[in-house]
């Protein structure tokens, strides 16, 4: 059984997109039994596969999307900030049209995604209401990090597990062997600037690895860098620059809830097999 996928990518954090309202043989995808954690273990492997950080599940129709999401190595993820942007962009390919707000819903609860601006006829510029972005205990095997006391450390949720560190220099670590020790978490290394309302980011990813980007990391450094006076309070958003790209975050001061600002691109589309 032959399956259309296309193919994003939101600051170089790719993912491969499958509307399951496609129709194969007169049936819907999503009325059909499909594994779909073998499948997107198949298909994001780089080696023998297309190769992406994640597989999107589209559902939903018109500005009500729904959006499921399944990490390279087989696991769940609640939410994606770079692959909400990524699955919205998919919904108006398949639709044919582009809507001003879409409301998405995903495992972490319902989100709403903006048109901000047309860039290209592969590109957009979209803002997603991420929610809240909460305190959360220290998560299980910290320790495994060996982190210095005095090294300020964040451990906060935007609906998915995240722990933002503060360092001197982010290429002067070796994130992967860090991220390996807490595999079981997102972990992002941050360090100011180089502007004054800006820092510098990293991310080790969950189920994935060392990534080009993170959007709810994003909205996580951001947070951490406001309360720890990395960026100053007044500051209307905060740049986050990581080896993708960059990304715009405002954070509520009052509510810690965020939006998040930034591209999806449209790579191509691939017939797969099922």
């Amino acid at each position: 059984m032959q399956i259309r996928l296309t193919h994003h990518h939101g600051l170089g954090n790719a993912f491969l997109v499958a509307d399951t309202r496609q129709l194969v043989d007169g049936v819907a995808l999503d009325q059909m039994s499909i594994d779909w954690v073998t499948a997107a273990m198949k298909w994001c492997d780089p080696d023998g596969g297309i190769g992406a950080d994640g597989l999107l599940l589209l559902g939903g129709s018109g500005s009500h999307m729904t959006m499921r999401l399944i990490n390279a190595d087989g696991s769940p993820a609640e939410m994606s900030g770079n692959g909400i942007r990524c699955l919205v962009q998919a919904g108006f390919l398949a639709e044919g049209s582009q809507f001003t707000s879409v409301d998405v819903a995903t495992d972490a609860g319902r989100r709403v995604v903006r048109l901000v601006d047309v860039i290209d006829e592969s590109s957009l510029m979209l803002s997603v209401s991420m929610g809240l972005v909460s305190p959360l205990e220290e998560p299980q095997y910290w320790e495994r990090l060996e982190c210095h006391p005095d090294r300020p450390v964040r451990h906060l949720s935007l609906g998915n597990p995240h722990s933002v560190v503060g360092v001197d220099d982010v290429d002067a670590v070796d994130l992967l062997d860090l991220g390996q020790r807490v595999p079981h978490i997102n972990l992002e290394i941050i360090a100011p600037g180089p502007e004054p309302d800006a820092i510098t980011m990293r991310v080790h990813e969950r189920g994935v690895g060392l990534t080009q980007a993170c959007g709810t990391g994003a909205c996580a450094a951001a947070e951490a860098a406001l309360t720890w006076g990395l960026v100053a309070q007044s500051a209307e958003s905060v740049t986050v620059h990581m080896p993708g790209g960059d990304a715009i975050v405002a954070v509520n001061r009052d509510t810690t809830e965020a939006i998040l600002t930034g591209p999806a691109v449209f790579i191509g589309e691939v017939m797969v097999s099922l």
